[in-house]
Order: C-alpha cells, then structure tokens, then sequence
C-alpha cells in the first residue's frame, strides 16, 4: 500500500495541557488545530493530540486506547472494503470533516485510514488563518 502520509494520534484527556507541552515545550508547529484536536509537524510525520471523547472515567486511566496509527490514502472506503474482504473487522466513518476508517492489528493496537483530501484542506486552511 502506498500512503500520502503517516501520523501518530495521541489521545489524551487533559488536552489544553498536552497541547501547551507539544507545543512551548517541544516547540512543535502547529500544522492545524480544532476545538478537539491539534495537529504538529512531526518529522516527516505529523503527531496529532486528540481529546479522547471516549474516556468516561469508568475505567482506569492507564488501560484505555492512547494511540493510533493513521495512514493517509486516497481511498478510504477501497481500503476498508478490502480489509473487510480479509475478515478484518473494519469501522467506516464518514464525516463533516473527512472520512476514517478504524481497525485494530493483530496485537490489539488502533490503527486508521483517513482521506487525504480533508487533511490537507484543514493544514491550508489553518495556515490562510495565519496570514
């Protein structure tokens, strides 16, 4: 498979926090942000700190799903469809802001597809705010 880019989704609960530490303690660029989410240049890579909407405190803090790999396709619903055609258990979205599809490896890790479309109209968007 060939990937227009790669990222790292970071969930975190205390997320003006962790997006202060990103960015004033490791200096990362912002590439673009939300109200939940801020997505930091990351190497050739981007790191993305997402506020876990999931977390409801039920659990431990330490036992819930932290991370993801994402991958950036063109193609989002061909990939899931073939996942889906290998017995991978595959969780299609499509939203106001792009369209993901959510799976987990073998070893229980999160993993992501997402249209590389929207991604990169949010990153021109946020730099047009800038100017």
């Amino acid at each position: 498979m060939d990937f227009d880019r790669t990222g790292i989704i970071l969930y975190v609960i205390n997320y003006q926090e962790c997006i202060e530490f990103y960015k004033n303690s490791l200096g990362l660029t912002t590439m673009f942000s939300t109200d939940m989410l801020t997505c930091f240049a990351f190497g050739s890579s981007y790191l993305m700190v997402e506020l876990d909407d999931t977390y409801d405190g039920s659990t431990e803090i330490h036992s819930r799903v932290k991370t993801c790999l994402r991958m950036n396709v063109p193609n989002v619903k061909m990939l899931a469809d073939t996942l889906k055609a290998k017995n991978i258990e595959v969780d299609y979205q499509e939203h106001s802001w792009g369209t993901i599809a959510k799976f987990y490896d073998p070893d229980g890790n999160l993993c992501a597809f997402k249209d590389s479309d929207t991604f990169e109209k949010q990153i021109k968007e946020y730099k047009a705010i800038l100017k």
